[in-house]
């Protein structure tokens, strides 16, 4: 101990270790070294954590940065058809995997999820879900025509010509009619692989006419057959319908109907077992379908110059649907905070921006509805595969945007009833565009045809659909996670109520159940005694 001249007062004098083990360490030195450690220790577990998180999304990532990369580089050399092939085989596979999946996860959850509720639950989830679709649908096209009225794509000179034409005899009703026929499945069978679709069927007859000069000449006459056929494609919406009845006759049954439901639910989570596995693939499928697609392209710069502001003018559209509309609409209707809920489906975005396709990101939507966001699994495996039938934003968007430059390109002049009409004529196409190879651009065709405008330079559109149809597939799996969150938001109460219910009436039951028990073992005991 020393003496501090200033104060007088006794004061321990510090002495540092030198390794001969006489003195010790001060111990602010020692906690100050303590928790650094500390710290560092805690920095390293909190990336560990956030690797084991987020290690498919990071290589997710990587696949398409690769894909792209890739992509670029095979081009340059030309690859022949051989090669494109193999390039990508692998998200071929990928593909055909998780479309294998797709029916029985679909019609699984469906039953299972409506069998849990009540008709009344079932009935306020399909309506709110349903208005959802048709508002989001009715606004997307709206932004298609804002943006196309204002950019104004295919007025400005050194746009291309086409001279390749598409026909498409398909009319409003006829989408109309196919959409309704595919609610009502004739073999639920057959509806797992195959759905309704009218066909026109071209025929050329030759006439013969007399001139009066008395010589006959040949004139061809083509002849339309309208058939109603089939086409390869997995009919949804029929699926969800008679899925739907079957959960709803099946919760009606309540104990006689428990092993039916019983069996559905242990066939849901096994699907999602398999579809969990299927997901570590994403970044090898990711990889080879970007990387395919942007090698098949003969020239991406010219295509892009020529028709730059129809490419901008749907990207710009896309881009307000994702960004602005959306989270605003989450928003306004659940208060959540939309950008995080935009990160959190950040994989199922990538997965339909590299397959085109929604469906095939039907589970990744699913598990991050239901494990990241918390929204209760009976609204989201009715929700999801529902909009994925009917909800098409980003075709919204494209469709409408179509349709103007189309006009403005062939000269066309729309007025406001035509501008109106051709934003309603999106609206349900949008809703039931047939499941046929550049569904979108048909609805195009439809839609202009109905119109009176030219369609002559309707192959322009196929030049950059291989983009287009990417940005539009995204835009649906925002809009359908959002659904599930919003319709989640405003059936709450009722699911919460209907839950108070069950438990009520099982604690009901349950001291019933004691009660006889009881009163058996008392009968027993003086049966006994007797």
């Amino acid at each position: 101990m020393n003496t501090d001249l200033l104060t007088g007062k006794q004061v321990e004098k510090y002495k540092f270790d030198d390794g001969s083990g006489e003195g010790s360490s001060p111990s602010f030195l020692t906690s100050s070294s303590s928790s650094s450690s500390m710290s560092s220790r805690r920095r390293k577990e909190g990336c560990v954590r956030f690797l084991k998180k987020n290690l498919l999304l990071l290589l997710t990532i990587f696949g398409v940065v690769l894909g792209f990369a890739l992509g670029f580089s095979v081009r340059e050399a030309h690859p022949s058809e051989t090669v494109i092939m193999w390039l990508g085989f692998g998200g071929e596979l990928y593909l055909r995997m998780l479309k294998m999946m797709i029916v029985p996860l679909i019609f699984c959850s469906v039953v299972a999820g409506t069998a849990s509720m009540d008709p009344k639950s079932n009935g306020q989830i399909s309506l709110v879900s349903f208005i959802f679709i048709l508002a989001s649908n009715v606004l997307s096209a709206a932004v298609g025509l804002s943006l196309a009225l204002i950019l104004k794509p295919g007025v400005a000179g050194g746009t291309p010509q086409s001279n390749s034409k598409m026909e498409n005899a398909l009319q409003t009703q006829d989408i109309l009619a196919d959409l309704i026929r595919n609610i009502f499945p004739d073999n639920l069978v057959e509806a797992s692989f195959r759905k309704t679709q009218t066909r026109y069927y071209k025929e050329d007859i030759s006439v013969s006419q007399n001139v009066t000069n008395g010589t006959a000449v040949a004139e061809t006459v083509i002849n339309l057959t309208k058939e109603i056929g089939k086409t390869d494609a997995a009919n949804i919406l029929g699926m969800i319908f008679a899925a739907s009845l079957l959960g709803i006759a099946a919760g009606s049954l309540k104990e006689k109907g428990k092993p039916y439901l019983d069996f559905f639910i242990a066939c849901s989570d096994t699907v999602v077992v398999v579809v969990r596995w299927l997901m570590w693939v994403t970044p090898i499928g990711v990889t080879s379908l970007i990387a395919v697609s942007v090698a098949s392209v003969a020239d991406v710069r010219n295509v892009f110059s020529q028709l730059g502001m129809f490419i901008a003018c749907v990207t710009i559209g896309i881009a307000i649907h994702q960004i602005v509309m959306m989270p605003l609409t989450l928003f306004i209707f659940t208060r959540r905070n939309p950008f995080s809920f935009l990160l959190s489906i950040a994989r199922p975005w990538m997965i339909a921006f590299a397959s085109t396709s929604t469906a095939v990101a039907i589970p990744e939507m699913n598990y991050v509805c239901e494990e990241k966001q918390k929204i209760d699994k009976r609204v989201v495996r009715f929700v999801i595969p529902f909009s994925v039938t009917l909800s098409c934003n980003g075709g919204a968007v494209y469709i409408a945007s179509s349709c103007i430059f189309i006009a403005n390109l062939t000269g066309s002049s729309t007025s406001i009833g035509d501008i109106l009409m051709i934003g309603l004529l999106t609206t349900i196409a949008a809703m039931a565009v047939p499941s046929v190879p550049s569904a979108s651009v048909m609805a195009v065709v439809m839609i202009l045809t109905s119109m009176s405008i030219p369609v002559g330079d309707i192959a322009l559109l196929l030049a950059v659909e291989w983009y287009l149809d990417r940005i539009r597939s995204t835009s649906s799996v925002v809009s359908h996670t959002f659904n599930a969150a919003v319709t989640y938001h405003l059936c709450k109460k009722r699911l919460e109520e209907q839950e108070e219910a069950y438990m009520r009436r099982n604690e009901t039951e349950m001291t019933l159940l004691s009660k006889n028990v009881e009163e058996k073992t008392e009968i027993l005991e003086v049966i006994n005694v007797v």
